[in-house]
């Protein structure tokens, strides 16, 4: 895999991304499971769409989620400066600035939505992040991501509890650390809490880090133009309720400004993750029901 993904970094972009919307379109028609978790989640998420409104946002869904996975491989194996030249229209920059001037730490919270790498190359311009990295299963994969971090000043450290400390110690020092909040915890590490309407379990790393710290906290997107040829990045600063020490108001507040942040452009959310695999009560909404075999006597 890491000598396909370094001769696909070299092919241009569009060429690329031709090659995501055919896959898209082709899992699209075979009725995959990518489009059956995507349209399962998009019916929760929306369910004031009408069905057809519903279905074609399933459709630009998973055309958004290729077309992100093949502008990583590029961005991953270009240098920094490619990454920064695709970025538009930067929003919200004296955001970061004048959070990293205050000295009181910074957390950026990333939901899965848009290019989120691309994020990487411009936080790097102004400081050194702090970001946990868990290695891929594949070898050849995660050599080729980690060349790519190295190419940036982010420090990685490991998603559990030693990682856990050393962001912690990075904030209290007026460092800066990225958060992708929006996955399924363990049972350990969440609490049930509101996100499109559904009330799943949530992770708190992100609110407990907040009130320990009293850290600024940031919102950070990076969002897909209709020429498919640029992104437009947006920052912008959260609601201090997610420094609570109230941790479920906390939590709330933060999936309150996730959806907010997704709802700028909701085809370009990863909508096949199954986000909602623990809702309250133990439900799994994803779980085929069970036939029932029924027999007749005489």
């Amino acid at each position: 895999m890491y000598f396909i993904f370094k001769i696909l970094s070299v092919l241009p972009l569009r060429l690329l991304q031709s090659i995501a919307l055919f896959a898209a379109f082709v899992l699209y028609v075979f009725n995959s499971s990518i489009k059956r978790i995507t349209t399962i989640n998009i019916q929760l998420a929306y369910p004031d769409l009408t069905p057809a409104a519903q279905q074609h946002l399933v459709k630009k869904s998973m055309q958004s989620q290729f077309l992100t996975y093949v502008e990583f491989i590029k961005c991953w194996g270009m240098p920094p400066s490619y990454s920064l030249d695709l970025l538009k229209n930067i929003q919200g920059e004296s955001v970061l600035t004048e959070a990293l001037a205050n000295k009181k730490g910074v957390i950026v919270v990333v939901p899965h939505f848009g290019c989120w790498e691309l994020l990487n190359a411009w936080l790097n311009v102004y400081t050194q992040p702090m970001i946990m990295y868990k290695p891929n299963k594949n070898k050849g994969i995660n050599r080729y991501m980690l060349e790519a971090r190295q190419k940036f000043n982010a420090t990685l450290v490991p998603t559990d509890e030693t990682g856990i400390r050393a962001i912690f110690k990075h904030l209290k020092q007026g460092g800066l650390t990225v958060i992708l909040p929006d996955h399924l915890p363990k049972a350990s590490g969440g609490i049930y809490s509101k996100f499109f309407g559904q009330n799943t379990l949530t992770v708190t790393l992100v609110s407990k880090l907040a009130a320990k710290t009293q850290c600024n906290v940031i919102g950070l997107s990076c969002i897909r133009n209709d020429d498919l040829s640029s992104f437009d990045l947006q920052c912008i600063p959260l609601s201090d309720d997610i420094s609570s020490k109230d941790l479920q108001l906390s939590v709330d507040s933060l999936n309150s400004a996730m959806r907010d942040m997704i709802n700028q452009a909701p085809e370009q959310y990863i909508w096949s993750y199954k986000r909602f695999r623990n809702c309250y009560g133990g439900i799994n909404v994803y779980r085929k029901p069970k036939k029932i075999n029924v027999t007749t006597s005489n």
